[in-house]
């Protein structure tokens, strides 16, 4: 029937999806585990003066420590 056909172009476009997503994942961590961090933490290195550690090119700010409410032992 029609909904069955649906069902499974929904579900090959879904896993399509994903493998593209665990691609781009495995691609991300093998550029990472190859260049040893620097080329994650290259334009937050604190020799670039133009660069904040906050500014749009750096994802991150390497200096702080993130911690969320229940790591501190705070309750909504």
């Amino acid at each position: 029937s029609l909904q069955k056909w649906a069902l499974l172009a929904l579900s090959c476009c879904s896993s399509l999806c994903c493998l593209c997503c665990l691609l781009a994942l495995l691609a991300a961590i093998a550029l990472t585990l190859a260049t040893q961090g620097r080329l994650l933490l290259g334009p937050c290195s604190p020799g670039s003066a133009t660069l904040a550690p906050l500014s749009l090119q750096c994802p991150f700010d390497p200096s702080r420590v993130y911690v969320s409410a229940p790591g501190l032992g705070m309750r909504r």
